[in-house]
């Protein structure tokens, strides 16, 4: 087997875990991991509106719209016209989602980020900058090159 098959196959099994978590997430809190992913970020840029929060979670905003729209059925996040700019409209958390943010565990398994935590910050950077390489190089096709590269 070729080594890009085998770094295909690596991809393939953390994609898998990480898609076991976000469904256990939702069977235990009712959210999966993106809706969390989105709800925390939602949170730290306070008052965004969907495009900024689409960017900063790396989802496209038609994605980061459609999970809005489902937090906001559970009334987790609520959307407010500005009050200095009616063109915008500005996403916050509510009562109800701050809440169950306090509840919620991390969006990655906490073994994980334990492990990861454990290891030495050059190893953790090592890590990162693998991962954001490969971001880079599948995305290399696209005009559209996000992240990082170490």
């Amino acid at each position: 087997m070729e080594r890009y098959e085998q770094l295909i196959l690596s991809l393939r099994q953390v994609n898998r875990a990480i898609d076991l978590h976000s469904k256990q997430l939702s069977k235990q809190f009712g959210l999966t991991g993106p809706q969390l992913l989105v709800m925390k970020k939602i949170v730290e840029l306070n008052g965004a509106m969907a495009k900024k929060v689409a960017q900063a979670v790396n989802l496209s905003p038609a994605t980061v719209t459609t999970i809005i729209d489902r937090l906001e059925v559970n009334q987790l996040v609520q959307r407010k016209r500005s009050d200095y700019d009616k063109r915008r409209v500005e996403l916050f958390v509510t009562d109800k989602g701050a809440t169950l943010l306090q509840q919620a565990p991390q969006s990655l398994p906490t073994s994980f980020i334990s492990q990861y935590q454990g290891l030495e910050s050059w190893e953790q950077n090592q890590l990162l900058c693998s991962v954001q390489r490969i971001v880079a190089m599948m995305e290399s096709e696209s005009d559209d090159i996000g992240g990082t590269v170490c």
